[in-house]
């Protein structure tokens, strides 16, 4: 039987070089030289440090940009709501999401069922799996997956025939 997964997975080498090009490219621009600024990755969060929260949002942009050349989906980012003031210095972290969360799988998994497309999907731990009969259905389960609005990047990977 023909099978594949869904997954949410974040290329971590490409995730440090697009934090590497941010840091280059920051240290080469104009509104920014004179001004303390910080650009930090580990485990999956980038710390974004600077002396106002104007430029914070201008780095976000910055690394937004320089992900999306290094073909990692913007999706995957995850802002948080505020921008911490300590001092003189405002910071934003951003985490990326690895894995599907449980209510996204059921939400994936329904839109799936509902569509009828004859196939089967379960929920294996942070990932899903598809199952059907013939090969087409499986590209059209992958199609309506690329065209949902779900507010995270999704990977297909494992292909079985």
């Amino acid at each position: 039987m023909p099978s594949f997964d869904i997954v949410s997975e974040v290329d971590a080498v490409e995730l440090r070089n697009a934090v590497d090009n941010s840091k280059r490219e920051l240290d080469t621009r104009f509104d920014f030289r004179g001004k303390e600024f910080s650009v930090e990755y580990k485990d999956l969060v980038v710390t974004l440090a600077s002396e106002s929260d104007f430029q914070c949002k201008q780095m976000v942009d910055i690394l937004r940009g320089q992900l999306s050349k290094r073909n990692v989906d913007p999706k995957a980012m995850e802002l948080d709501d505020k921008i911490v003031h300590t001092g003189k210095t405002f910071a934003q972290k951003v985490k990326f999401k690895q894995g599907i969360e449980t209510d996204t799988a059921r939400k994936l998994v329904k839109m799936i069922k509902d569509s009828k497309i004859k196939v089967q999907a379960q929920i294996q731990g942070d990932s899903l799996r598809v199952i059907g009969k013939k090969r087409d259905d499986l590209q059209a389960v992958m199609a309506l997956v690329r065209n949902a609005d779900m507010d995270q990047a999704f990977q297909f990977n494992n292909f079985r025939d």
